[in-house]
């Protein structure tokens, strides 16, 4: 009896080694890569990797303040961007667990101030799922310009969109729309009778101790603070300043790589809601880029090589300055955060290779940016040496063409006056994704601004065509073939 109680402890101590190092080897994968991504321009920020449950990895990388040089840290607060959105989901769905609210009924029963002509069709679950209509706030013309600068309460906010036409009959269809996380943002300060910052800390923070987490106000001290920036090509400037009455329940939270595993943690657990309401959150309501979308969250099945698929539950998240990414394995209680500070960057792509480590699968090493090279030469040398550039870095196996990077670039090359260099910028992107309608739209886009109307709609045309529900695009060409 007494050699079997020993042979077991001597396995399970073998088994719990055996994990270690594994989990070792997995977590030195995990720097190296990062570390690249860091080296490379293209990851500076903290990162959390959790696998079955218990936190493997968690560094910070590059600076949190470039002025003073000081370093991000996992305990380093980041604007989260749409992340924000999965923790006002989870407040409506409380508030409805509760009897407080129903999520089928419209909107007017919590808003009788809102248009009816609209407001009647639309309920709280179509906002809570992108399926309402609302046009998308943050997408109105000259949105950064005009409005996003100056404070505004929720109400007066609401009124800067809510008479506009909506985009398509509510529950017909996904588009994702920042209005109506507003919106519910709004219902819940009606119905609880305090602000949302309030119900916030009252419902989640407060109960799973998140102390690295709010709302963020630019005005309040706020120690270890990250500063956003954002890039242009290989410079780096201070990222633009945005009033955090704008984003609000859509997007105006702040946390930490630490704070998010809390969070992650108690999404398995009845801490905060009912199993019935919690697995509500995250049930495939509606079709949604490569997946589904549930309230606030991402649904998606991913192949893990002869294992089958993987349901993953993610969202990401940009703000002015930062670029954010939190990704759930429920499965297996694997989870992936990262937080970045200099504006959009290729987080998934981040994401995927982390993942692929948790599962010992292939995955691509990260390339340096040819977007950001291109940039530079196409903006100080013309566009002669730009194009000459570009053939050479594209026979170097060290440097990657990414399909947002160089729109990204485009667009800035665009609104800096450079037409001829952004189009070639958008020529090559289509030349290397010729099956994506994104690619064309841009070159379309950068065409009729040249004033080349015949290639501007050759180029909106083959869009369309690519992408069915491009309805801005199929909008542009019926105006610019009537002219």
């Amino acid at each position: 009896m007494k050699k079997s109680i020993k042979l077991i402890a001597v396995c399970l101590f073998v088994q719990l080694f055996a994990f270690n190092v594994s989990a070792q080897d997995k977590a030195k994968q995990i720097d190296q890569l990062l570390t690249t991504y860091n080296q490379y321009g293209q990851f500076n920020g903290s990162a959390l990797v959790a696998e079955n449950g218990k936190v493997i990895f968690k560094k910070g990388f590059g600076s949190a303040n470039m002025e003073w040089n000081i370093p991000n840290q996992p305990d380093t607060k980041f604007r989260l961007g749409s992340i924000s959105k999965q923790f006002t989901a989870l407040l409506i769905v409380k508030l409805a667990e509760e009897g407080k609210l129903k999520l089928d009924v419209p909107i007017t029963t919590y808003l009788p101030d809102y248009p009816k002509e609209t407001g009647d069709k639309i309920t709280i679950h179509n906002l809570l799922t992108h399926t309402s209509g609302i046009p998308n706030y943050t997408a109105t013309p000259n949105f950064l310009k005009d409005k996003s600068r100056n404070p505004y309460t929720p109400e007066d906010f609401i009124k800067t969109f809510n008479k506009l036409p909506l985009d398509f009959t509510p529950g017909e269809k996904f588009n994702y729309s920042n209005s109506g996380y507003f919106l519910l943002g709004y219902i819940i300060e009606k119905i609880s009778g305090k602000t949302y910052e309030q119900y916030l800390q009252e419902i989640i923070l407060t109960p799973l101790k998140m102390a690295n987490t709010g709302y963020d106000h630019s005005e309040v001290i706020l120690k270890n603070r990250a500063s956003g920036y954002e890039k242009n090509g290989k410079n780096i400037s201070n990222a633009s300043f945005i009033d955090m009455s704008i984003p609000y329940a859509a997007g105006s939270l702040y946390s930490t790589v630490e704070d998010l595993y809390l969070w992650d943690q108690a999404l398995y657990t009845n801490k905060l809601l009912s199993e019935k309401s919690m697995e509500s959150l995250f049930k495939p309501y509606i079709k949604a880029w490569d997946g589904s979308y549930g309230y606030g969250w991402g649904i998606e099945e991913v192949n893990n090589g002869d294992k089958g698929k993987l349901k993953i539950i993610e969202h990401g998240g940009g703000i002015n300055g930062f670029n954010t990414i939190i990704s759930r394995v429920p499965a297996d209680k694997n989870l992936v955060v990262l937080l970045n500070n200099t504006g959009g960057t290729v987080l998934g792509e981040m994401n995927e290779a982390i993942r692929a480590i948790l599962y010992n699968q292939s995955y691509n090493q990260p390339k340096k940016s040819m977007a950001s090279e291109l940039f530079d030469v196409f903006t100080s040398q013309g566009l002669a040496t730009g194009t000459d550039t570009y053939k050479k870095l594209k026979k170097d196996p060290t440097y990657g063409i990414k399909e947002n990077d160089m729109n990204q670039v485009g667009y800035q090359l665009l609104q800096s006056g450079k037409k001829k260099e952004a189009i070639e910028v958008f020529k090559i992107n289509v030349e290397a994704f010729p099956k994506s309608g994104n690619v064309y739209d841009s070159l379309g886009e950068a065409y009729l601004a040249d004033g080349d109307k015949t290639l501007a709609i050759a180029n909106y045309k083959k869009a369309v065509e690519l992408d069915p529900k491009n309805e801005n695009g199929k909008k542009i060409l019926a105006e610019i073939s009537k002219k």
